[in-house]
């Protein structure tokens, strides 16, 4: 009977320390992953903030690119929800064209809202409206 107590004592003193270590290395393994995801997760947002800084940057270098539709001189920076408007022939005080400039880099695709400024400029559903006050 004391043999019986004895392995019987042996094996819950075996589970609880069982237990213990598990729960450590548990704890341990969920650390080194949760430190492994942190620094993806961090490495992806330097990567999308350098990303949006190096285009807000080439949007504002656009104007002075020789591939740009208008002359420098002859656009204004909006930024939401169009980055330009250009005034074709502003330079020589007759305005031949009115442009809509939206700057794109890399793989960036339109918004929903410049998706739906384009598509009323295309369904010509523009127009100019004078206010005074």
């Amino acid at each position: 009977m004391n043999e019986i107590v004895i392995v019987l004592i042996i094996a819950v003193l075996f589970i609880i320390i069982s237990f213990f270590i598990g729960r450590a290395v548990g704890k341990r393994f969920m650390f080194e992953v949760m430190n492994h995801v942190l620094e993806k997760e961090k490495e992806k947002a330097l990567n999308k903030s350098r990303a949006v800084i190096k285009g807000q940057l080439q949007e504002q270098f656009a104007p002075f690119s020789v591939d740009f539709p208008c002359s420098s001189t002859e656009c204004n920076f909006q930024g939401k929800p169009i980055d330009f408007i250009g005034f074709k022939g502003l330079d020589n005080k007759y305005v031949e064209e009115v442009l809509f400039i939206e700057i794109k880099t890399g793989t960036s695709q339109l918004s929903q809202v410049q998706k739906s400024v384009k598509k009323a400029i295309e369904e010509k559903r523009v127009r100019f409206v004078e206010v005074r006050v």
